[in-house]
């Protein structure tokens, strides 16, 4: 059925005259009568009286005409509501997270975004960067952020967040003094990391090898505050992003910069490769994003 073709019959009914509904909606009348026309041959009903002066539905056309009525109000709610998401996104977005990333930047993300959009719940979802990777890729969360780099093969990746990697040991450590340190003179140090599902094991690992050593790990964990805390039992240093430390509350915890090279934290969302995102994950997306050149500005450092 043709849409155009159920509006002109309405709009004779309303006027009860071709001649009136003509002019009112700018049609000529032979097209106008064409139009009624296909309507009722494609229903295989009669839908006006034409054997009085001024049409009348016949009970056929009164039941299209209501039921015309309610296509029509539906078809305005459906602007309206699509005019609303437009202006004002809803619904709910997944969020996969590594926990030492959600503790850092989620807190934050919610309560801006929150403030745009009140309408879009967001639900943290957190695992290792390795999890999350296959749950992005699995549909099963609508993004991720993740420390790049990331397959982009399988993922369309919008550049986070930034920031160095520096050196967490406890105030009576022998290096505690030092401005800076080289990677290489922890080769002899124990090793405090992230559980092996999570990325920042790997990356760890790898930097050390990068300054030509393996290092000794004496104790591994999937949450960040107990390496602190085992940090600050002495029992042995650990390498993580700098920004943590202003999570920290531990008067003998010290931070140091790491160079020659300095290795860095560099975050990234992703999202799957030519999936589909609603236009809720759209908003967040550009809301996140548009923080790239600034980006602590977003979380008020």
């Amino acid at each position: 059925m043709d849409i155009r073709d159920l509006r002109h019959f309405m709009e004779v009914a309303n006027q009860k005259n071709f001649t009136k509904a003509s002019s009112t909606i700018h049609l000529s009348q032979p097209a106008l009568s064409k139009a009624v026309k296909r309507l009722e041959e494609e229903l295989k009903v009669e839908l006006f009286d034409r054997s009085t002066r001024m049409l009348e539905l016949t009970d056929a056309g009164k039941i299209v005409y209501n039921q015309g009525v309610k296509v029509f109000n539906t078809l305005s709610d459906l602007t309206a509501l699509l005019d609303d998401l437009m202006n004002l996104p809803t619904g709910e977005i997944k969020i996969g997270i590594p926990p030492l990333i959600g503790t850092l930047f989620f807190p934050f993300i919610a309560k801006e975004f929150h403030k745009h959009y009140p309408k879009v719940a967001l639900e943290l979802v957190e695992h290792g960067a390795k999890q999350i990777i296959a749950t992005v890729e699995e549909g099963k969360v609508d993004l991720g952020i993740i420390v790049l780099p990331a397959d982009e093969k399988k993922f369309t990746v919008y550049p986070f967040i930034k920031e160095e990697f520096v050196f967490y040991t406890h105030t009576s450590h022998h290096l505690a003094h030092r401005e800076s340190v080289s990677l290489n003179e922890l080769q002899d140090e124990k090793f405090i990391l992230f559980s092996n599902s999570f990325t920042l094991h790997d990356r760890i690992i790898q930097e050390c090898r990068n300054a030509g050593f393996d290092p000794t790990i004496s104790y591994k964990s999937s949450q960040w505050d107990l390496i602190i805390e085992l940090v600050a039992a002495e029992l042995g240093i650990t390498i993580l992003p700098k920004s943590i430390f202003n999570k920290l509350n531990h008067a003998n915890i010290k931070t140091i910069p790491l160079v020659n090279p300095t290795p860095m934290w560099e975050l990234g969302i992703i999202t799957k490769k030519d999936g589909y995102n609603s236009f809720a994950v759209r908003k967040l997306l550009e809301f996140l994003t548009s923080t790239e050149k600034n980006p602590y500005a977003l979380f008020g450092e």
